[in-house]
């Protein structure tokens, strides 16, 4: 089986505001690769969302419900953070799907809690058995060594900062969503200074596709952002900050090569 992740930085998924205009669908390219990665046509979808509040989940999942199940015919499933506990309903619901989505949100909270239900352990075999890994912010830090996280602004207010944490390892990196957003590039290069990571930082629109040993960015239409969508590769080396544009070309390229501290 292969493995893998779709890890997509940000970007508006056609969720409703407070004042009930609709935010844009900007997505769409991400959402059919992950449907493309299962080989079938309308594949088992099941979301997590266990980044936000438990009494916010069920409003997530409806969002995704209209895109997953209205837009692409997939049957969707919801496995709330309240339900961690009762093994066999998680490992059943696990079997059944063929997309695993976690949404954004806190990633520190996040992680602790799959830690304390060891429900990380279920989703790495999900990842060997080669059910798709994805998500958005949140729900794509969760995948690698580590990453950037907004996780203590969520908790406490802007005034705190952002942070370094470890998460569930699948894949090596520090990965930074939100790239394109304020500070977030400053804070990767001051993390960087204490890992041994390459970072791996997405702007809105923008996804690190890894199918087994290689890589490629899927890119969508970031104007509601101001933006072209775009990756950045950065590391310390021999105390000079080296940062590069990843190549946005649709050909798979080694995942080595990116994880290297060497120019692509």
């Amino acid at each position: 089986m292969s493995k893998k992740i779709v890890a997509i930085g940000g970007g508006e998924n056609g969720r409703l505001r407070a004042n009930g205009t609709r935010l844009p669908y900007e997505l769409a390219n991400q959402d059919k690769e992950i449907i493309r990665l299962t080989n079938k046509k309308q594949p088992n979808f099941l979301l997590l969302a266990h980044a936000q509040p438990l009494e916010r989940q069920n409003g997530y999942f409806q969002v995704m419900t209209d895109i997953y199940e209205k837009i692409y015919g997939c049957p969707c499933r919801h496995l709330r953070s309240d339900e961690l506990t009762n093994t066999s309903y998680v490992k059943n619901l696990i079997d059944w799907a063929d997309i695993i989505f976690e949404g954004g949100g806190n990633t520190l909270d996040m992680i602790a809690l799959w830690r304390e239900t060891a429900f990380d352990s279920i989703l790495r075999q999900a990842w060997i058995d080669g059910k798709v890994m994805c998500g958005v912010s949140a729900g794509a830090n969760c995948w690698f060594k580590e990453c950037s996280s907004d996780s203590l602004k969520i908790k406490y207010g802007d005034n705190q900062p952002l942070i370094g944490m470890d998460c569930l390892g699948f894949v090596e990196g520090l990965f930074v969503p939100h790239c394109d957003e304020k500070d977030r590039l400053k804070n990767v290069k001051e993390l960087l200074k204490k890992s041994n990571q390459v970072g791996l930082s997405m702007s809105n629109c923008t996804a690190l596709e890894i199918v087994d040993d290689t890589y490629r960015l899927i890119t969508s239409d970031a104007s509601y952002h101001g933006i072209e969508a775009y990756g950045l590769k950065s590391y310390w080396k021999d105390d000079e900050y080296i940062e590069e544009y990843i190549d946005t070309s649709l050909k798979f390229k080694p995942l080595s090569e990116l994880l290297s501290k060497k120019r692509i």
